[in-house]
């Protein structure tokens, strides 16, 4: 089951629905963005959207989408939470230490597919429609300079981090630390951190996602 190239799109997809990052009625990202995003193939996307909607997780709609369905939440099978009690200025903490230093392997092994994905999520993230929306692609843009690293240790990591992040209070600070003025700011530092990734500078790359971090615990945590 592992070796199926639909498996951890199902599981994040899962995650997304279990966790309330796309509310009933809300728009999945389209099969394109999914695609590239989880670097499978459009065929894979399909069959597992169709899975899904076999489920009643989500319904589709021809020239419209995907869209999450109504009372999915006696639908989806019951995960162990995986935070044990972790508070958010733990994982901000975590988050300095371990993300900076995943520059170096980011510079050594990203192929032009890792910055093609993480230029789609900046562009996603861009257009984004809802704070929801937002924090989806902010938080897959950080998975994807994980995945760059083709480091499945580093991956694990940071995907551990990212179900965090959904688990514990941390979407509740960032919604109340949120603003325009903010998320715009968090754009321009994530596409420096790409620009600086592309021009393969180790140095500058990292001290800008040091950066990035720092600007949001200020925000988040006042500090």
């Amino acid at each position: 089951m592992l070796n199926d190239p639909g498996f951890t799109l199902k599981a994040a997809l899962l995650e997304n629905l279990r966790t309330g990052r796309w509310r009933p009625g809300e728009r999945l990202p389209a099969e394109r963005q999914l695609s590239e995003l989880h670097a499978v193939g459009r065929s894979t996307v399909r069959r597992v959207l169709s899975e899904l909607k076999e489920l009643g997780l989500v319904i589709q709609s021809i020239g419209s989408g995907t869209f999450v369905a109504k009372d999915i939440a006696g639908k989806l099978p019951q995960l162990a939470a995986t935070d044990a009690g972790i508070s958010p200025s733990e994982l901000m903490e975590a988050r300095l230490i371990f993300e900076p230093g995943m520059i170096d392997l980011v510079i050594r092994n990203a192929t032009t597919a890792d910055f093609t994905r993480l230029e789609q999520c900046c562009r996603s993230a861009d257009e984004a429609q809802s704070v929801e929306q937002f924090e989806y692609w902010d938080d897959a843009f950080h998975c994807g300079l994980a995945a760059a690293t083709h480091n499945g240790l580093v991956v694990s990591v940071l995907s551990l981090m990212s179900k965090v992040r959904d688990h514990s209070e941390w979407g509740l600070l960032k919604k109340k630390s949120a603003s325009v003025e903010r998320r715009d700011a968090y754009q321009q530092e994530h596409w420096n951190i790409l620009a600086q990734l592309r021009q393969r500078d180790v140095e500058t790359a990292r001290a800008a996602l040091l950066a990035h971090l720092v600007h949001v615990r200020r925000n988040m945590f006042g500090y």
